[in-house]
């Protein structure tokens, strides 16, 4: 370490010390209580995002192959191995793992492939895409070679399905994407032919129309529209339109203006950023280069390598030291290089390089590099930072490496040269608005989406911006989102140790910086060039930064926050301070034994020297935090005991009361069926010694009364059994087996006989019963019905006449004479 600065380098090789045992040596553990490693600096980002809810950033900074990326794959390696469990977390670790083989099949990102489990959905086949399996079909994958040795493409493609699956992209997505990227690639074979207009102004025109068809196949565009936009370019001035057609050049130029255009939007398009809460980044960034033709590309990253050596400066060295005088606090000011005249002369809005080359790429007239190169010499002739032939000549100096074209910038890692061949075409990467329209009217719903501007709607006259000013706002963005954050830096370098301890503990903005140099230009393992790292440390100001920490403070906060963590460490100021945040800290510290060149007090700041105080406090806030801990746990379970007994105590009362009332109810229940079974005995032998008082006087009667009703109910049952006939005619009925019973039996015969004949009468139909009345009517004149056979005359009669008496009547008779009757 130097100080929270981790400095590493890169062994070109494997080694053990990335285990999950070295996992666990550094999972919350103190940053200088282990030894240095890419863990403690993880480790300590992911604590402070968790605990203090602080948002983090680890600057990764170094070299192109100082192993900046192998130390961001760590990095991201550690922060999914210790954060915690659950089914939600687990899928994001896994969304966080498999970022890296979406971005790096994409071309963009870093990272090795990690397959899953399960089948992902199947892409689309090469013919689905109008794609040849070889790529050296492709212009733009023909400028350098496509083959790594060792690399299983077709593996690591499947690796990028896999994991696009995990990051939550559906198969529409995936497959929306890889047309995108179809179409970049086929842009690239699209080639143009030169012909004359009837003007004799020159013109271009699709020289093979299929790529271009099959372009529009995929995007669902109408080819003559993307012809029209690739060879000529529309003018717009005031309320004017002018068609305007395009050279070869210039076609080719409008060409891999769109082809870069989609897939940087198409870039944009696969990082954007949902909704997050809080935030660790982990920032590797281009390497400072230094070839031996640098041009346009060189120029911006070796700026943006600059505007990150500024922030490391700003934090570490120069914002250190000013905050000691501002707190005053007795310093000796450490002497450093300070960057930021070479920033301003690269992005000085009025008079910077990136504004001279704007300016250049819009002005009117005949524009070239010549002329941008010569406002530069003019503009920065006594820039000390600044050389050119021109300026060498001036200054009557002679460096034959230094060519006409070229200009040099004396970086701090270094002097550039530049040659300024192509700086105007690649900063004026301007697509024209006919392309964005064409892109626009695109079926295709992700290209369509990726070119907002392309709207008629949305027509704006105004000049789109250069590839420099984009990328100067890139970087002020990147700068202003760091400035936000807690970075934390990593930096490669064969260092042995650690001179001074970190500024730990401070609020945001912290600089921890992780620095990366390589120990060789081979890249070979157990090779070391001394001269090679001691010029990184030295252009780094890794220097300046040990003499800064050798002499400064390890630790410093606000009285505030430093009060409010340590005031369990002194009884006067716990559990509560009434005082002002500064006497509570130095009433803290005195009853602490640190010696007093230990401790500096700030106006706002307390400031700790050595890391070992700071260890001891932190020690001792441990040990104090343990006896609060006993001591809550003690009150706590001491409240939850009394509380347990109240609680059981109000539970006996009710059970017992409870209890006691169901005692007394079961015994009131017991004496009332004990009572009421007396009573019932009483009353019985009550009613027994009455019955038998009167047994003897009333028992004949009784006895009587029950033989009575006893043979009544014999005879109705006997009779019941032996019921006539229901025929009219039969007149028969049971005789009474008793004498007492023989009215009786009359009367039941007499009832049964008229029940009889009325039910008989019921059968009977109206003619019937008209039959049986006639009948009726004559029976009186029928049979001896007159008792004759009594009579004596009949006697009489009988005995001198044996014929059958038909009919008989009785008559008067009547004298004629007298009138007399007679019977």
């Amino acid at each position: 370490y130097i100080g929270n600065v981790v400095i590493s380098v890169n062994p070109y090789r494997s080694l053990p010390i990335y285990g999950p045992e070295a996992v666990q040596e550094y999972h919350n553990c103190n940053f200088f209580a282990v030894k240095p490693h890419i863990y403690a600096i993880a480790d300590d980002a992911y604590r402070s995002l968790r605990d203090r809810d602080r948002d983090q950033c680890i600057l990764i900074t170094g070299e192109s192959g100082a192993g900046k990326t192998e130390a961001s794959k760590l990095v991201m390696s550690y922060v999914a191995a210790v954060c915690s469990k659950g089914e939600e977390v687990d899928k994001v670790k896994e969304q966080l793992l498999q970022s890296n083989p979406v971005l790096e099949g994409s071309g963009w990102g870093w990272g090795p492939g990690m397959g899953t489990a399960e089948p992902p959905p199947l892409p689309p086949a090469p013919e689905q895409l109008k794609l040849r399996q070889d790529c050296r079909h492709y212009a733009y994958l023909n400028r350098e070679s496509s083959d790594v040795p060792g690399m299983d493409d077709a593996a690591n493609f499947q690796a990028m399905q896999d994991a696009m699956r995990v990051i939550g992209f559906s198969p529409a997505e995936v497959t929306a994407l890889l047309e995108v990227t179809a179409v970049v690639l086929k842009l690239g074979n699209v080639q143009l032919s030169s012909s004359h207009q009837a003007s004799g102004m020159e013109a271009c025109s699709i020289a093979e129309p299929q790529e271009l068809q099959e372009i529009c196949s995929l995007i669902g565009l109408d080819p003559s529209v993307l012809e029209q936009a690739l060879c000529s370019r529309t003018v717009k001035a005031r309320n004017e339109a002018v068609l305007t057609a395009l050279s070869v050049p210039q076609g080719y130029f409008g060409r891999d203006a769109l082809a870069k255009n989609i897939y940087s939007r198409l870039f944009d398009w696969l990082v954007k950023p949902g909704k997050q809460r809080k935030v660790m980044g982990v920032l590797d960034i281009y390497g400072f280069e230094i070839f031996q033709d640098n041009g346009f590309e060189q120029f911006i990253i070796n700026y943006c390598n600059e505007k990150l050596q500024q922030i490391f400066i700003l934090m570490t060295l120069k914002e250190e030291q000013e905050e000691y005088v501002r707190e005053g606090i007795q310093w000796t000011p450490v002497e450093f290089f300070d960057n930021s005249i070479i920033c301003n002369l690269i992005e000085n809005s009025k008079g910077g390089i990136l504004a001279m080359l704007d300016e250049e790429c819009l002005r009117p007239g005949v524009v070239n590099e010549d002329t941008f190169l010569t406002k530069l010499n003019q503009l920065f002739a006594s820039h000390k930072h600044y050389e050119s032939r021109e300026t060498q000549n001036a200054k009557h100096v002679m460096d034959p490496s230094l060519q006409p074209h070229c200009f040099r910038i004396h970086h701090y890692a270094g002097k550039v040269t530049y040659n300024v061949r192509g700086f105007i075409e690649k900063n004026n990467d301007l697509l024209f608005r006919d392309l964005s329209q064409a892109m626009w009217a695109a079926r295709h719903q992700l290209l369509r989406s990726l070119f907002p501007e392309g709207d008629p709607q949305k027509i704006s006259l105004k000049l789109p911006p250069t590839a420099g000013f984009q990328f100067k706002a890139s970087v002020a963005t990147l700068m202003k989102n760091l400035y936000s954050k807690n970075p934390n830096y990593i930096r490669y370098l064969p260092g042995r140790g650690a001179p001074a301890p970190a500024a730990a503990g401070r609020p945001p903005p912290t600089a921890v910086p992780l620095r990366c140099i390589k120990p060789n230009e081979s890249k070979a393992p157990l090779l070391f060039t001394p001269e090679l790292a001691l010029a990184q440390v030295r252009y780094l100001g890794l220097m300046e930064n040990v003499r800064v920490r050798r002499a400064g403070y390890a630790f410093r906060q606000l009285y505030s926050s430093f009060l409010d963590r340590y005031k369990m460490l002194s009884p006067r100021t716990w559990p509560r301070w009434a005082g002002g945040d500064r006497e509570g800290t130095e009433m803290l510290l005195a009853d602490l034994p640190f010696p007093p060149e230990e401790l500096a007090f700030g106006h706002t700041k307390i400031f700790i020297r050595s890391p070992r105080t700071l260890f001891d406090l932190e020690k001792r806030r441990q040990e104090r935090l343990v006896q609060l801990a006993v001591l809550i746990q003690k009150v706590f379970r001491g409240w939850r005991c009394r509380t347990q007994y109240q609680l059981m105590r109000k539970s006996q009362i009710l059970i017992s009361a409870w209890f006691r009332g169901h005692r007394q109810k079961s015994r009131y229940q017991q004496t009332k069926r004990s009572a009421l079974l007396i009573q019932a005995y009483v009353r019985g032998w009550k009613v027994r010694r009455q019955y038998r008082r009167q047994f003897r006087s009333g028992a004949r009667a009784c006895l009587a009364n029950f033989i009575y009703r006893r043979l009544v109910q014999k005879f109705l049952v006997g009779l019941a059994k032996n019921l006539p006939s229901l025929s009219v005619l039969d007149r028969t009925w049971p005789p009474a087996p008793y004498k007492f019973l023989a009215d009786a039996n009359q009367e039941l015969r007499s009832i049964f006989y008229r029940w009889k004949c009325k039910k008989y009468l019921e059968q009977l139909t109206p003619q019937r019963k008209a039959v049986l009345q006639a009948k009726l009517c004559a029976q009186p004149f029928q049979g001896e019905y007159l008792g004759l056979r009594q009579n004596p005359k009949y006697q009489k009669l009988q005995a001198v006449a044996k014929d059958k008496l038909v009919m008989a009547d009785t008559v008067r008779k009547v004298n004629r004479a007298s009138g007399k009757v007679s019977p």
